[in-house]
């Protein structure tokens, strides 16, 4: 009986088995972005404070009744060169009839997510471009970005590609318009 030769993996391949085994400590976050692993301490008061403050907006005012996961990471596209993305927003919404967030993989492709959330943290920078071109190249509709250090929320929409061919950002304070499946104004005066 002979051995069989098995093809060497490839680096992506390689990259993605061993952020797969990752054991990160609890409450940090590991995520594989554009063929980079990424390890981010667990958040501070401010940072679920905003999210709390959206989520529940969301589940009162949205016209289409929707779930919301904090902890469900996305499998996205990759980019050229680099294993498939493995990215844990701080937020992700979908219509609640999909039941999107079931089944036991905390990773989960991104068809059917209405919008991602992210607040801004230590590494700002990742959520104002890395994350962007994420969440376009896996056609998420929404992206709404909070930046803490620059006071504001941005929407982005209309992903194609590696980017969104919409944006509005407008200071803390006023409201920011969120189109279908949500259609109300969001209220950032208490982000204030």
């Amino acid at each position: 009986m002979t051995a069989m030769a098995h093809e060497p993996l490839t680096q992506e391949e390689i990259l993605l088995e061993g952020f797969l085994a990752l054991d990160t400590p609890e409450g940090f976050r590991a995520e594989l972005i554009e063929g980079e692993i990424v390890v981010t301490p667990p958040p501070d008061g401010d940072h679920e404070d905003y999210i709390g403050l959206i989520v529940s907006q969301v589940i009162r005012k949205s016209q289409t009744d929707m779930q919301f996961s904090g902890n469900k990471g996305l499998k996205l596209k990759k980019a050229d060169g680099c294993p498939t993305d493995h990215v844990i927003p701080d937020g992700t919404f979908a219509p609640t009839k999909l039941r999107l967030y079931r089944g036991a993989d905390s990773w989960m492709p991104c068809d059917g997510v209405a919008m991602v959330l992210e607040v801004t943290s230590s590494k700002p920078k990742a959520d104002r471009e890395v994350k962007r071109r994420c969440y376009a190249r896996g056609g998420i509709p929404l992206y709404l970005l909070v930046d803490r250090s620059a006071s504001s929320v941005t929407l982005f929409s209309d992903p194609e590609n590696d980017d969104y061919g919409r944006l509005c950002s407008l200071a803390f304070g006023k409201p920011l318009t969120l189109p279908e499946p949500f259609a109300f104004d969001l209220d950032t005066s208490d982000f204030l």
